[in-house]
């Protein structure tokens, strides 16, 4: 008998500790410390405590993610409301993270996004259902960066040479390929470097590399310091058969970077572009949230100091993002400020 109810004494402790656990559980939910955040809607698990992809340092995304992520905080009173802005590979890896759930926010450009969405690229297979469209933000241009005292003239003789194409997961990796093919140059005739921005800069000027390209907002601070460094940048231009090639094969337009885009560029130079994006987890942020930061950016915008803020307007906040799922918060503001209908 004895040893019957100890028995029974232990499984009786057993089944308290048990329940006790289902009832911390919150019936099998999340806590908000797990979510980071409120526990929110989209089944527990929207937050408020968000991080945000950039891009690598020396580019345009990394200082606007911070200056978009001291804006938002600024101005958005929410308890518990947080945005960290963290460097990251670009595009194609902000938004595989906001899919899976491992950043709320990211920046990207525009023909990342579309390929993503159509399941082409990078993203063949994959499913990005759960990333909406905050808004389109300023476009970038395809830089192709020498130093006049290579001998190269253009991107034919980019062949045999060391040449930045961008760090993986970024779209300059992508467009770097997408350009170099159109000029017949394919993986193998020239050796590549995964370099960010900052990095590429730095290689170029102390001889390290011969070429770097980089899809950035124009102009850029980095291209900038290179001139200032070297009184030697040299664009290489992508026109003719090349050009027509790489606007068929993708989402890009032609464009011209005029004299005059930086204070000591003289000549015109023909390249092509694309619209940067802000991008959200329509999963992880409430509508509620992606509502207030989306007036919040569109509305002050012009509080911060990184030159492209003067482009974040309403009337380019859709700019080659029509066709892309929005954010139902994004666009339940935009339909409230008659930008669509």
């Amino acid at each position: 008998m004895k040893k019957l109810s100890l028995f029974s004494f232990i499984i009786l402790i057993a089944m308290s500790m048990l329940l006790a656990a289902c009832g911390e559980s919150g019936n099998g939910g999340s806590s908000s410390s797990d979510n980071g955040g409120d526990g929110g809607e989209s089944g527990g698990e929207a937050k408020t405590n968000l991080t945000m992809g950039t891009g690598s340092v020396g580019g345009v995304y990394y200082p606007l993610g911070g200056e978009m992520a001291n804006l938002l905080k600024d101005k958005i009173d929410m308890e518990g409301f947080d945005v960290s802005s963290v460097e990251s590979g670009a595009s194609v890896e902000n938004i595989a993270k906001v899919q899976a759930g491992k950043f709320q926010l990211g920046i990207a450009q525009n023909t990342t996004m579309i390929n993503a969405v159509e399941g082409t690229g990078n993203f063949e297979g994959k499913d990005v259902g759960k990333v909406g469209v905050i808004g389109s933000l300023y476009p970038e241009g395809l830089q192709v960066v020498t130093l006049g005292n290579t001998g190269i003239e253009s991107i034919e003789d980019l062949k045999g040479k060391k040449v930045a194409v961008g760090p993986p997961g970024g779209a300059t990796r992508e467009a770097a390929e997408l350009v170099l093919s159109a000029y017949g140059l394919e993986e193998g005739d020239y050796q590549a470097f995964e370099e960010g921005f900052g990095d590429a800069k730095s290689k170029l000027q102390n001889g390290t590399i011969d070429a770097s390209f980089a899809v950035v907002g124009v102009p850029s601070s980095t291209t900038d310091e290179l001139h200032a460094a070297t009184k030697d940048v040299k664009f290489l231009n992508i026109e003719g058969d090349a050009l027509q090639k790489v606007t068929d094969k993708s989402q890009y337009e032609a464009y011209t970077m005029e004299p005059g885009t930086y204070d000591w560029q003289e000549e015109p130079v023909q390249t092509i572009t694309a619209m940067a994006l802000l991008i959200g987890s329509t999963e992880q942020i409430s509508e509620d949230l992606a509502y207030e930061m989306t007036k919040t950016l569109y509305e002050n915008a012009n509080e911060m100091t990184i030159a492209q803020a003067k482009l974040i307007t309403k009337d380019n906040a859709l700019k080659g993002a029509k066709d892309l799922p929005l954010h139902p918060g994004a666009e339940k503001y935009f339909k409230e400020a008659g930008i669509i209908e």
